[in-house]
């Protein structure tokens, strides 16, 4: 293995080990604003998959590039369906009006 592919993973896995410790400890009132900031994020790796799918360099970047677009869009609109599902959950409901006498 290079050097360089061998810090790639070793920062891979820090990040894989920082990630888990940080989402176990958010409690779940906090989980909502969490996702939406996780959505932007999934937003911006959109924004780079199609610089790389329309940057012109090359048919492998071109089709990886398209498989990447394809990954984040699902992820950022599902993000969002289920952001605005949770939200959903804490608006009050209204009572149901019956005919006045």
């Amino acid at each position: 293995m290079t050097n360089e592919l061998l810090f790639g993973l070793y920062i891979f896995v820090l990040a894989g080990f920082l990630g888990h410790y940080v989402i176990e400890k958010v409690p779940p009132l906090l989980h909502t604003p969490l996702m939406a900031g996780t959505n932007a994020i999934s937003g911006i790796s959109l924004v780079g998959s199609l610089v790389s799918a329309g940057g012109g360099y090359g048919k492998l970047s071109m089709v990886l590039g398209f498989v990447a677009v394809i990954c984040a869009t699902i992820n950022t609109v599902g993000g969002f369906l289920i952001t605005d599902r949770m939200l959903r959950m804490f608006k009050k409901k209204t009572p149901a009006r019956g005919p006045k006498a």
